[in-house]
């Protein structure tokens, strides 16, 4: 699932080539991904005909087009989604879903939805340019400079969750997915598994470091990609995989300390750490 960077480099390409547009036509081509929209299919592309695109923001994994009017258009790319800007005459995507035609750009343009598994949306949210009331519950980002980091730690250390667990919060802290949390565990020599209520004010704080070390090296590098589900609005990927220190590398030498990387499945997916630099957390001891 495409985590804060890649979906950050989404919304600024998105800054870049379709702001100041105007929604002549929308096409649902399949209702599922507008099915979170309470108009349905026709209320939906209605809401958004002849509506300006003023702002492209984000909030964690959710970024959102604010238009003329007050209201947006919100997007979560789910496993697959893509946001493509493509010129009119360029062929259909094989698995294109939504697609909005836009005037009074310097050229003409199409913001194209395409997604192969579906489980991403559109929907229009009615007042929420600043913020969609339907995303107000997820937490701010690390890389935002509104972010509370005494906030954070104090929340953190006052739980005895495992810190993963807790950096893959959204109501805790945004945009933190498995890839960047294992990337920010590995740098910080944190096992996944140490409670918070374990970790001292000067361990979080350096692992909230890290994470926002590792998100910005990603974006300098345009997300990471790991096959052709994830690319920004041109279509071209990210190169952060080939940085990666932990995430995919079971079995490889740690670059830090040559022990080989270990894979624990972990919610229905994996976790990557070191045994070595990132011990597992001794048992709390059972009262008698």
């Amino acid at each position: 699932m495409p985590e804060l960077p890649e979906v950050e480099v989404v919304r600024a390409g998105l800054e870049r080539h379709v702001l100041g547009g105007r929604v002549e036509r929308v096409d649902v081509l399949h209702e599922r991904p507008v099915r979170r929209d309470p108009r349905g299919p026709e209320g939906f592309a209605a809401a958004l005909a002849g509506r300006r695109l003023v702002s492209a923001r984000r909030r964690g994994k959710y970024l959102w087009l604010a238009l003329d009017d007050g209201d947006a258009l919100l997007a979560h790319l789910g496993m697959s989604g893509q946001l493509l800007v493509q010129p009119p005459e360029a062929p259909a995507e094989r698995h294109l879903r939504v697609r909005l035609a836009l005037s009074g750009l310097e050229h003409g343009r199409e913001l194209r939805f395409v997604d192969q598994r579906m489980f991403g949306g559109l929907l229009v949210s009615a007042g929420g340019a600043d913020l969609p009331p339907e995303i107000a519950h997820i937490a701010r980002d690390p890389l935002d400079t509104a972010f509370d980091d005494v906030a954070f730690v104090a929340r953190v250390r006052r739980r005895s969750v495992a810190i993963k667990r807790q950096l893959l919060d959204q109501n805790l802290v945004s945009g933190v997915g498995n890839i960047y949390a294992d990337e920010a565990l590995w740098r910080a020599r944190l096992h996944g598994e140490r409670p918070g209520d374990r970790l001292t004010r000067a361990q979080v704080s350096e692992l909230l470091g890290h994470a926002r070390d590792v998100m910005r090296d990603a974006l300098a590098q345009g997300g990471t990609s790991f096959d052709a589900l994830y690319v920004n609005v041109n279509g071209e990927s990210g190169y952060f995989d080939r940085s990666l220190h932990a995430y995919g590398r079971e079995g490889e030498p740690c670059l830090r300390c040559g022990t080989p990387v270990r894979r624990v499945a972990f919610m229905n997916r994996s976790s990557y750490f070191c045994p070595t630099c990132q011990p597992a957390p001794r048992r709390r001891r059972q009262p008698r």
